[in-house]
This record gives structure tokens, C-alpha cells and sequence, in this order.
């Protein structure tokens, strides 16, 4: 079986709901996989088992140098594969020469222009900052034309940001779990519960969600938030005069406990600026939502569209206050037995088009190629 080396971006604490099933579970059918991680409280290597290696996050620029120098056969791998990092991308293909590996570049969401539209948001932009990124993108582009794959998680992604790319691609999405599908727990009462995971911050304008909710005529509802910063988030829904009895705040630790929160649900919202940032990939959360069979509200966009169909196995509308709100109230007028309907359609969808089984056999049959 030949071997495969998955160079992460993210510390061995995260909890890795992509790298998980894809590469820990569903790869391992057809490859032999090592994966790295980095620590930043770390200051030597740590093998965490026969397959999991930790890194201090000072060596990412000579990870290979660093794993040879703790006995680890570099020359042993067939496939070579970074996570979104440029830095850790050149130090790989600078050895790639040496041990005859082929080199893919994963790119899972574009980091770099999320820190910029932050920035911009919070009028902060600079054109010093706008020209640095420019050139950083050519130098990357030149990077992953030396690559043997690319693997971005949308082909608008790679047309958004990079359109110079020639090499062969392999469009690797964020899907769902065949195998760890979550109960939805159906309630008694009437209100239909919906559910909100992620930030809340000026770049994903949450405060215009949450007026429209505010607008809402019904009050059969309510609005589960889970944020890493309930403070902030507890600040925001306190400044409407009327939404702090409906709406709920928590902060998951893990993933379990916010797929437990999930479960209990009825409709989940992905709502979302529509702009390139969110346009070019579909949030991890819209397939949290979908392992439990809980039908998702979300921004009407050329890259969710190509996925679900509009009030058969999910709800689209435009991000602003007043179509928010009308599809809110047309959600709150429906059954529960519609609504519970939606959803199932959209995870039976997933399970063919978006599914981590389907698409590591897919992975593994184009890597053979390469």
C-alpha cells in the first residue's frame, strides 16, 4: 500500500470535522496515511502514534527536515499533500526532487483574503496591504503550477482566486459522514427552534439576520446561537428591544456538544454577505446541519444553488433584512412535518453528491493517476 503524507495547518487540538473522516478514516481504505500537526506550546517533535505527528509550529518551514531528523522515512511516500500553507508548499517542493514524492496543494478556504476582508470591514485596509497580497497570490499560483494536484474545495474558488492555476485539479468539498449521521430530536412545542453556528462579527453583518428575525410578526420561534465569544454575541442580541426572550446564546466546547445542539433544532442558518469570501465555498456548518437531517436557510449563491433546490431540501434567500425576514415567517408558517421533510431531502442529497466515502474513492482513484 503506498504511502501518503498530510502536512496540516492546524494544531493537534482542533477539532478536525474535514481532516477526520477524509483523511484519518475514509483514504486509509487505499493508502498507508501519516499526518502532521503543530503545536504552539510545543518545542520538540512528538510522535502521538504510529500515524500522528506533532510539530512544533517554529519548524513548519522545514517540517520534512524535521520529521527525517526524528527517524521518519521521507523517502517512503509516494504523495505529499499541504494544507493552505504557501511557507510549508515551498519547503515541500524544494525536496521533492530529492525523494520523488508527488506534491498536491489543498486549499481549504483562502485565509489570507478572509483576513483582508476583516481588515476592510473594520477600515483597517491599506493599498500596502492590497499590493502584498497581489503578490503573494502570483507567487503561490507559480507554486501550485509546480504541484502534481490541486485541490481546492470549489472550482469558484479556484476561479475567484486562482484563475492563473494550470495544473490538475481536484475539487475536494466539505461533505458529510455516511456513517455518523446524528438523530434530529424532534420537540413538542410549536415554535420552530433555529439554530446559528460561527462568528459573529462586521465581515459576516449577523446584526442584519438578526433584525430581520427581530421583524419577525410571529413569535412562535426561537434562536439558538453558538459563538465562540457569547459575551459579544449576548451584547448584539441585547441592543434589540425584543429578541432577548427568543433567542438563546451558548458556546460549544467540542464538536459533539455542538452537534448536540443541532439535533435539537428544526432549521439551521447560514445567511451569509454575499460576497466572494462565501460565495466560493459552502460553510462546514451547512454539512453539521445536514448530518442531523436539519434543513438550512442560506444565501442564494452560485455555489449553494448548484447543490440544493429552494424549498424542496433547503430555503434560499437574498442577504437583506426584508427577504430574510419573509422567509423566516414562510419557515414559521409551515408544518413541522414540512419542515422535518426539507431536511431529510437534503441529506439524502448530500449522501450522493457530497459524501466523505464517495469522494476518498473518487481522491484515491485520481491520485493513482497522477
Amino acid at each position: 500500500m503506498k504511502k501518503f503524507l498530510y502536512i496540516t495547518d492546524q494544531s493537534e487540538y482542533t477539532d478536525h470535522s474535514f481532516i477526520g473522516p477524509l483523511f484519518e478514516k475514509y483514504l486509509k481504505e487505499y493508502f498507508e496515511i501519516d499526518i502532521v500537526y503543530f503545536s504552539e506550546f510545543k518545542s520538540i517533535f512528538e510522535k502521538k502514534d504510529d500515524h500522528r505527528f506533532i510539530l512544533p509550529i517554529a519548524d513548519k518551514a522545514k517540517v520534512l527536515q524535521e520529521l527525517k531528523n526524528n527517524d521518519i522515512d521521507i523517502s517512503s511516500y509516494s504523495y505529499v499533500i499541504v494544507r493552505n500553507s504557501g511557507e510549508i508548499l515551498k519547503h515541500v517542493l524544494s525536496q521533492s526532487g530529492t525523494y520523488d514524492f508527488k506534491v498536491g496543494y489543498r486549499l481549504s478556504f483562502p485565509k489570507r483574503r478572509a483576513k483582508m476582508q476583516v481588515e476592510k470591514a473594520n477600515n483597517k485596509a491599506s493599498f500596502l496591504k492590497y499590493l502584498n497580497n497581489t503578490l503573494t497570490t502570483y507567487s503561490e499560483t507559480k507554486m501550485i503550477n509546480q504541484c502534481d494536484i490541486f485541490m481546492p474545495t470549489s472550482q469558484q474558488m479556484q476561479d475567484e482566486y486562482f484563475e492563473g492555476v494550470t495544473t490538475k485539479t481536484f475539487i475536494c468539498p466539505p461533505a458529510i459522514d455516511p456513517e455518523v449521521l446524528h438523530e434530529n430530536l424532534q420537540h413538542e412545542k410549536d415554535e420552530k427552534r433555529f439554530f446559528y453556528a460561527g462568528t459573529l462579527d462586521k465581515l459576516r453583518e449577523f446584526e442584519t439576520v438578526l433584525e430581520a428575525f427581530n421583524d419577525v410578526r410571529s413569535k412562535e420561534w426561537k434562536l439558538t446561537i453558538s459563538t465562540k465569544d457569547p459575551e459579544y454575541a449576548s451584547k448584539v442580541v441585547n441592543s434589540y428591544s425584543t429578541l432577548a426572550n427568543n433567542v438563546e446564546i451558548h458556546n460549544a466546547k467540542n464538536k459533539q456538544e455542538l452537534l448536540d445542539l443541532i439535533a435539537a433544532a428544526d432549521i439551521g442558518v447560514s445567511i451569509l454577505p454575499e460576497i466572494p469570501l462565501f460565495n466560493t465555498s459552502t460553510p462546514v456548518k451547512i454539512m453539521d446541519y445536514y448530518s442531523s437531517a436539519v434543513p438550512c436557510i442560506m444565501t442564494n449563491n452560485a455555489n449553494n444553488n448548484t447543490i440544493f433546490t429552494d424549498d424542496f431540501d433547503a430555503w434560499f434567500c437574498k442577504f437583506d433584512k426584508n427577504s430574510i425576514k419573509e422567509k423566516i415567517e414562510y419557515i414559521i408558517s409551515l408544518s413541522k412535518e414540512d419542515v422535518a421533510k426539507v431536511g431529510i431531502k437534503g441529506q439524502e442529497r448530500l449522501l450522493e453528491i457530497r459524501n466523505y466515502k464517495i469522494i476518498a474513492r473518487s481522491l484515491a482513484e485520481t491520485f493513482d493517476l497522477l
